[in-house]
C-alpha cells in the first residue's frame, strides 16, 4: 500500500537564512489555516463520508497534507539552520527560543500553539466538504501572502508548488460537494 521514498514532494534546498520568513511560514505548520489543521480535518471527516468515494478522497487528501506538513518544515528547519542566539533575538523568536530552543513546534506566526479547535467535523458530508473547500481557498490565499514576502527563489519555488495543490484539492472537493449535492439532497 505504501512506498515510502525519503524525499518530500517538491526539493526543498534553501541555501540562505532568513529567520523572518521562518517566523511567517511556521502558521502553515501549525496555524489555523495551515496543514496540520487540514490533515487532521479530513483525515477524521472521512469516516462520516456516505460512500468509498469519499471516505477515499479524503484520506488521499488528508495524507497528502502530512507530506505538506513535512515540507513545510523541512522549509523552517533549512531556514533556520546554523541561525545564532543573536540572530533568533534580532527575528522576535526568542519566546519560542525560550521554550523550545532551535525545535519545531506547531504555532500560527504569532506563536500561538495548534489546537484542533482549529477544524471541525459535523457529521454532515455537505457541511464538511464545504468547510473543505474554504480552508483550501484561505491556505491558497495565505501562500500567496507568504510569497508576497520574500524574493528567494529557493522558497518561491516551494511555496507556488504547495498553493496549486490548494486548488487542486478545492477542485477535487467542489466535484465531491456538486456530486452529493445531486445525491443525497436530503442528509
Amino acid at each position: 500500500m505504501w512506498k515510502y521514498e525519503k524525499m518530500t514532494q517538491y526539493p526543498i534546498n534553501i541555501k540562505k537564512k532568513d529567520l523572518n520568513m521562518a517566523k511567517y511560514l511556521v502558521t502553515q505548520y501549525g496555524g489555523a489555516n495551515g496543514e496540520l489543521a487540514a490533515a487532521w480535518r479530513y483525515l477524521n471527516q472521512r469516516y462520516t463520508m456516505p460512500d468509498n468515494k469519499g471516505k477515499a478522497l479524503l484520506t488521499d487528501i488528508g495524507t497528502e497534507e502530512l507530506a505538506h506538513v513535512e515540507m513545510i518544515s523541512t522549509m523552517i528547519y533549512q531556514l533556520m539552520k546554523d541561525a545564532s542566539l543573536d540572530e533568533i533575538k534580532k527575528a522576535g523568536l526568542s519566546s519560542h527560543y525560550a521554550e523550545h530552543g532551535k525545535a519545531l513546534y506547531p504555532t500560527d506566526a504569532n506563536g500561538i500553539p495548534f489546537t484542533v479547535a482549529y477544524f471541525a467535523t459535523t457529521g454532515d458530508p455537505l457541511a464538511d466538504i464545504s468547510e473543505n473547500m474554504a480552508a483550501e481557498q484561505k491556505a491558497r490565499a495565505i501562500y500567496e501572502n507568504l510569497i508576497n514576502l520574500t524574493d528567494d527563489p529557493d522558497v518561491i519555488g516551494p511555496l507556488l508548488y504547495l498553493r496549486q495543490r490548494e486548488v487542486v484539492h478545492f477542485n477535487r472537493f467542489k466535484e465531491l460537494y456538486d456530486e452529493y449535492n445531486k445525491k443525497y439532497k436530503n442528509m
